[in-house]
């Protein structure tokens, strides 16, 4: 029998020390081989990951980010640390990337490599049955295709899951991110934490959208592929605005008839992976969140209910995909908080928490999931036992 279990812990304390003190406090059970850090951005986290450290096994390792909120299965918090310790029948190889922002590929790929050489495999004959990476980016880099690139180029089977390390300033000239990996931290970079086990598990995840069955087609975009400047042979803000039946001025991700109600997807297979713009700007062209390429179609999505969904797919997605679920690692989208805080369901969002098996996480800014860079989403790592 092979198995992955987690114990979570949650701290509201400020002082590094006093922190790291409760954290450990609260765990009980065999040393753990892993432990995810997820820290308010607010706190020293040089201090932390010190006093966290010091704290652990000297062969237990340590992965963790700044983020927007933190989740466990009491819901979503603020301001606070959320712990997890893992263990059971898997090894583990960490690797950094540096320097996203200079060359986000070769970041992925040196991430990957080290990963792979932690546990003695070459990237090329990673088992996909076998192996599972986790991803955290910083977030605010926007590097996400660019990097997955680089993760993936020596073995395109290989699944991953994760988002980007995040921060809950509202204003995007003053955020930033962190990421945690031992005794490090750093911006600018990537983690890649490769997981090697026999136990049952699943990256998974969950929106609220469905399909609408109308498709638009990207027609035209500028040299950085991030702003589509036509859709369907006309100027990009003014058709997505027509077909919506609102003003352009209504189209912004955070406005209550825009983006956020009625986002793109790509279709893959029978999934829908959520590529939503992002903003529209003042020549009319849309900044999109992800890379765009001229003739590519997208499919038009409606938003369903939020809570229900989110409920629907812990109590009964997840368990029909891992066997006797025992952990579960959560990546949530800042824009799936933003419309919970936005329409008032962030009691049943939390609620719906309760559902999973044991859980730690951070609201992240955007998501990885099955190599694609995607958002709106909840992106989940999870373990069970057989």
């Amino acid at each position: 029998m092979a198995s992955v279990k987690m114990q979570t812990a949650r701290s509201t304390l400020t002082d590094p020390v006093a922190a790291a003190e409760d954290l450990l406090r609260q765990l009980h059970g065999p040393p753990p081989k892993l432990v995810t850090l997820f820290a308010s951005r607010q706190r020293d986290q040089r201090a932390l990951n010190r006093a966290v450290r010091e704290r652990l096994p000297k062969d237990t390792r340590l992965v963790g980010a700044t983020t927007a909120g933190e989740l466990d299965n009491n819901g979503i918090h603020t301001n606070s640390v959320v712990l997890g310790a893992l263990s059971g029948d898997f090894e583990v190889g960490l690797g950094l990337g540096s320097g996203l922002t200079g060359d986000a590929i070769a970041a992925g790929a040196q991430a990957i490599k080290r990963a792979c050489e932690e546990l003695g495999v070459r990237q090329q004959d990673l088992d996909a049955r076998r192996y599972v990476g986790l991803v955290i980016d910083d977030g605010f880099r926007y590097k996400k295709e660019e990097l997955l690139l680089g993760i993936l180029e020596k073995n395109q089977t290989l699944v991953l899951v994760g988002g980007g390390a995040s921060d809950s300033e509202p204003d995007p000239s003053r955020q930033s991110a962190l990421i945690h990996v031992d005794g490090e931290v750093a911006g600018d970079g990537v983690l890649v934490a490769l997981f090697k086990t026999n136990a049952p598990w699943a990256a998974l995840r969950s929106h609220w959208y469905v399909p609408t069955g109308q498709r638009l087609t990207i027609t035209k975009v500028d040299e950085t592929h991030t702003r589509a400047l036509e859709i369907d042979g006309f100027p990009a803000a003014k058709r997505y605005a027509e077909i919506l039946g609102v003003t352009p001025d209504e189209l912004e991700f955070g406005k209550p008839k825009g983006f956020a109600v009625r986002p793109t997807a790509l279709k893959v297979g029978r999934e829908y992976f959520i590529r939503a713009a992002w903003r529209p700007l003042e020549d009319g062209s849309i900044l999109f969140a992800n890379l765009l390429e001229e003739g590519s179609e997208l499919d038009l999505m409606k938003a369903g209910d939020l809570a229900g969904m989110t409920r629907d797919f812990f109590a009964e997605e997840l368990p029909r995909r891992v066997q006797n679920p025992q952990a579960a690692l959560l990546f949530h989208c800042s824009g799936r908080m933003w419309y919970a805080n936005a329409t008032g369901v962030v009691p049943q969002l939390s609620e719906a928490l309760k559902l999973a098996p044991s859980a730690a996480g951070m609201n992240v800014q955007f998501e990885i999931y099955s190599g694609f860079h995607i958002n709106t989403t909840l992106t989940v790592l999870a373990f069970g036992s057989n």
